[in-house]
């Protein structure tokens, strides 16, 4: 298995550059590839920031993204859940927080907002300090 890096999974979804996007997709084809949390964290990152990719678009690649036969997710739990909660409207980092906090008694915020939509969303409480 290799491990890949968020550019390579980043050329597969925007194509901006067609060889790069090429060279991804006969790699992701033909070995088994590992995807870990971080590289999505920095997917979803790069995607917005850099790509102005709204939360439903990247909701949808990234997706189609893990669908693929030869993608193995670090966590593909967490990742389904955080997908879910950033669908709602939580903010994705935020998401990968509270999904890897799971069994904690609350997560510690200052993030109101975060608090709200950690409510909103049925997830764990999110506290002030």
């Amino acid at each position: 298995m290799l491990a890949i890096d968020t550019n390579v999974v980043v050329r597969l979804i925007v194509d901006d550059d067609h060889e790069q996007c090429l060279r991804a997709e006969r790699l992701i084809t033909n070995y088994p590839v590992y995807v870990s949390n971080t590289v999505l964290l920095e997917c979803e990152w790069v995607l917005r920031s850099a790509y102005g990719l709204d939360p439903s678009d990247f909701v949808e690649a990234f997706r189609d993204f893990s669908g693929i036969a030869n993608v193995n997710l670090e966590d593909p739990r967490l990742a389904a859940a955080a997908l879910s909660w950033h669908e709602s409207g939580m903010d994705f980092a935020d998401a990968m927080h509270l999904g890897r906090a799971d069994g904690c008694e609350a997560f510690v915020s200052f993030d109101k907002g975060l608090a709200k939509t950690a409510a909103k969303v049925g997830r764990m409480r999110v506290r002030a300090p």
